[in-house]
């Protein structure tokens, strides 16, 4: 509980919130020494507490919420439950993607489900597209050399570090000055009232999310699960993973904007005029090339949320290194740690990418803890999440001995908690969402669409 209610004190809201959740179970839930169980349950009951509050304000009824730790730890890798039609979809990794020896006895991470990445790092390594051949070529190479090598070409990739060289590393230094969740106000503008009573809590707030992969669309999926309507923007250049489109996709509608025409940014200053939050998930700099940066929301928005996130943070040597849960996993010493827990060598990842989806969780509570303050006090606001920041605060809540006693959980295991919905692609089943709340029970109004289904415009 103590986990709960530190979350909600430190985005502002009253940690007496905390007091109206009812939390059942304990670690492990999934095998691993970290306790990613109690981070499941604690973002997610975070998230509906701060829905239930915002209900209250607009003048609806207190409300118990019930978080039970085994079902939300299942959400934090809702990815892996889907299925098409009663099929498992099929393996989202590129073959070349994961963990390869350097010369130096060290180990580098490659991240290559996006074809330009993959491309960047063949070129990089001047060798064939099969992982005998990026072995073969990475055995000749130094970890940490060739890891500033990729990053400086903007590629995907992380030598492997454990907790102590970690916490020697100015990246890290940089993240422990920020808070998990970082709420600043960016613009001066009048308060805007939450809207009048609706039968669910964000019902009539409108989030636009420019985010793919795992963590920000876990946001946008969040707020959607409370009753916000949510838009999400892509373009058919952009590469995007099929599974996790259908996963993260319910409760949205999806839009098909390229930003590199004029007519399109035009487009998107319309949409932003009529929205309360903007998530996005470009890297540091990313949309403000483009005409965005978040000062620019806030004058085409006053009073808008502005919501970022980031690998790695926005501060530091590594501001602005691309990276993806898999990648700060093994560079902020978990793989390395993991194993040792484990007896074996490493790396051993963690048995779901729980900094993607405590950081998508974490943005979302920022999100509303904004929408309360400018309420209150008016304002634009800016809401701040990185990755390794996150990794930073599940550290912090301590290791499980023998964590590993506990099998990795069956599809047939966890029949209690699927659900089944029709959809652009035929039958999908999956996990119903975590949280439940006695007067505002969260639900995915939308299935899934496909990218670029929907006009952009506001419903």
């Amino acid at each position: 509980m103590e986990t709960l209610a530190a979350l909600l004190d430190q985005t502002g809201l009253d940690r007496r919130l905390a007091y109206q959740a009812r939390l059942t179970g304990e670690d492990p839930v999934l095998p691993s020494s970290f306790h990613i169980g109690e981070a499941a349950q604690s973002t997610i009951a975070a998230v509906a507490l701060a829905a239930a509050a915002i209900h209250a304000a607009r003048g609806g009824p207190a409300q118990g919420v019930l978080v039970e730790m085994r079902h939300a730890a299942l959400e934090f890798r809702s990815e892996r439950h889907l299925r098409e039609n009663g099929a498992a979809p099929p393996d989202p990794w590129d073959a070349i993607a994961g963990a390869y020896p350097t010369r130096d006895g060290r180990v580098v991470r490659l991240h290559t489900n996006f074809p330009h990445h993959r491309d960047g790092i063949l070129r990089l390594l001047g060798c064939e597209a099969s992982r005998d051949s990026v072995a073969e070529a990475l055995r000749g190479r130094d970890a940490i050399p060739f890891e500033e090598e990729a990053t400086a070409a903007g590629l995907c990739v992380a030598a492997m570090r454990d907790f102590e060289e970690w916490d020697a590393h100015g990246q890290c230094k940089a993240l422990t000055a920020v808070p998990l969740v970082e709420i600043t106000r960016i613009g001066d503008a009048p308060p805007v009232p939450l809207p009048p009573l609706a039968a669910r809590p964000l019902e009539g707030m409108r989030v636009l999310e420019l985010t793919r992969v795992i963590a920000g669309p876990v946001a946008g999926r969040a707020l959607a699960a409370h009753g916000a309507q949510v838009l999400q923007v892509t373009a058919p250049h952009l590469p995007a993973v099929d599974t996790l489109v259908k996963d993260t996709g319910r409760g949205k509608r999806c839009t098909a904007l390229d930003l590199r025409e004029a007519s399109a940014r035009d487009r998107l200053r319309t949409l932003v005029q009529g929205a309360d939050a903007f998530l996005q998930s470009y890297r540091p700099g990313g949309l403000s090339g483009l005409g965005f940066p978040a000062p620019a929301l806030a004058a085409l928005r006053p009073g808008i949320v502005v919501a970022e996130l980031s690998a790695y943070g926005w501060d530091g040597p590594w501001a602005g290194k691309r990276g993806f849960d898999s990648l700060v996993q093994t560079a902020t010493g978990f793989n390395v740690a993991e194993a040792e827990a484990a007896g074996v060598a490493p790396p051993r990842v963690l048995p779901c990418q729980p900094l993607d989806h405590a950081s998508g969780y974490l943005l979302a509570l920022g999100v509303l803890a904004a929408w309360m303050r400018r309420a209150r006090e008016g304002g634009s606001w800016r809401v701040r999440v990185a990755l390794a920041r996150t990794g930073l605060w599940l550290r912090g809540l301590g290791r499980v001995a023998d964590g590993f006693r506990v099998p990795d959980p069956r599809q047939e295991e966890i029949a209690d908690l699927l659900a089944v919905e029709q959809g652009a692609w035929g039958a999908m089943t999956h996990l119903r969402h975590a949280a439940q709340m006695d007067a505002t029970p969260p639900f995915w109004a939308l299935p899934a669409a496909p990218l670029g289904s929907s006009a952009a415009e506001w419903a």
